[in-house]
């Protein structure tokens, strides 16, 4: 009866998993060997305050919701102690924030992850984390937008103040 339980508990537990694992634009894996209470209480409110969610899983689990989400080339990462991080709304963000805290924290590193359906090891989560935010690319769009308007305006005032000279 008791074990009953048990598998009906881990069940539910990878079906949950198997859904945020479908459901994430990104989902990032770390190993947090090495971190004290207070670096992980630190980076999880970092976290929780970008709308992401942070869990410590087996890594059984793990493998078991990733062949539900047809997503196994992550299996390949999912060794020694696992800390995941996911996020449906923002691609970029988890990666920014586990690589930043990487940087100051040694202890984290960061092991691969899922970024829209696509599997990434640790050097491509990486550069996602260094590429700018929507944000920011968005106001680079602008000015190259922008640019040829401005150019087309000064040449127009460059006539237009020869001509009256």
């Amino acid at each position: 009866m008791a074990n009953a339980k048990i598998i009906q508990g881990k069940q539910a537990a990878v079906e949950e998993i198997t859904t945020k694992l479908r459901e994430s634009s990104c989902t990032v894996v770390a190993d947090y060997r090495g971190l004290n209470v207070k670096q992980v209480t630190e980076l999880r409110k970092s976290l929780r305050e970008a709308g992401i969610e942070f869990q410590v899983l087996k890594n059984s689990i793990l493998r078991r919701a990733t062949a539900g989400a047809d997503l196994t080339e992550m299996d390949s990462v999912l060794t020694g102690p696992t800390a995941i991080a996911f996020s449906k709304e923002d691609a970029v963000a988890p990666a920014k924030i586990l690589s930043e805290f990487a940087k100051k924290n040694e202890a984290l590193q960061l092991k691969g992850g899922v970024v829209e359906g696509q599997f990434m090891d640790a050097v491509q989560i990486k550069a996602i984390a260094d590429l700018p935010s929507r944000e920011g690319l968005l106001s680079m769009l602008l000015s190259v937008l922008q640019a040829p308007m401005r150019n087309f305006a000064l040449a127009v005032k460059a006539v237009a103040e020869k001509q009256e000279a």
